[in-house]
């Protein structure tokens, strides 16, 4: 058998889908996955298509509601001042007269 595509589809319609399909379905970010109505489903695995044995476990991630998740992981902008571009151009002087900073004149 296959696994059937879930991602797109809303919980109570995900777990239909599985169980038609003869898989079985874990959430690990929702524990009251039963409950779970109109969430939809962001991603799955293993993936849609796959053979697999009746009775497999596929596992579905949901979207985030308002004020979940977020993760903490700051803002993505860009700030000012960016960094400096870094590599030698940043260490050295730009070039000038070579001669003068062995203490002659140019010849040119």
């Amino acid at each position: 058998m296959r696994v059937p595509k879930l991602v797109g589809l809303m919980a109570v319609d995900a777990r239909e889908a599985a169980e038609s399909g003869g898989v079985l379905l874990a959430a690990p970010d929702r524990p009251d996955f039963r409950r779970t109505v109109v969430e939809y489903v962001v991603r799955q695995y293993p993936p849609p298509g796959v053979e697999v044995p009746r009775g497999t476990v596929v596992t579905v991630w949901f979207e985030f509601g308002e004020g979940e998740g977020g993760g903490g992981s700051g803002v993505h902008e860009p700030r000012l001042p960016r960094p400096g571009g870094g590599g030698l151009q940043r260490e050295l002087d730009e070039p000038g007269d070579p001669y003068a900073v062995a203490g002659f004149s140019s010849p040119y």
